[in-house]
């Protein structure tokens, strides 16, 4: 039996665990870097939803909170309501938040992933999400344009 794919991403940040945190549960601040606000209680069993920030209220992923540690660990499930049938098949996505002095290591992990074809989409997705994330904690504001928009190669 081959092992499902997987995508792991580390970023340093100048910050401290509880801003980290907040800028990955808070919905009005993944709405500023992500371009959507992630929605939930994130206490483990509850319903997680990633709505786009243009007011129509489409969830275009959706999940449930498997665990919550604040400010060192979250893990959900990922699904695509309506995706090619992954939404009884999530894939799943722990952020793993590690202080050092004045830094954090953040770790994102997205594993359980369907096939290769996922893993080079959220492997395109996260870099992008995360840069972006880094820049509005390090400097007040989100990266000029939105770096998932940049053409690839």
């Amino acid at each position: 039996m081959t092992e499902q794919p997987r995508f792991v991403y580390v970023t340093y940040i100048a910050s401290t665990p509880g801003k980290v945190w907040e800028a990955l549960t808070d919905a009005d601040l993944t709405a500023v870097y992500w371009g959507h606000r992630n929605v939930s209680d994130w206490r483990p069993g509850s319903r997680w939803e990633h709505v786009r920030a243009d007011g129509s209220g489409v969830a275009d992923v959706a999940g449930r909170v498997v665990e919550s540690e604040p400010p060192a660990r979250l893990v959900a499930t990922w699904a695509e309501p309506g995706g090619e049938g992954r939404e009884d098949r999530p894939s799943r996505v722990t952020f793993e938040i590690r202080p050092y002095q004045d830094i954090v290591r953040l770790t994102v992990t997205h594993d359980d992933l369907a096939d290769e074809g996922e893993r080079r989409a959220v492997a395109g997705g996260w870099p992008a999400v995360l840069s972006n994330l880094k820049s509005l904690l390090e400097t007040g504001r989100p990266l000029p344009q939105e770096p998932w928009r940049m053409p690839a190669g």
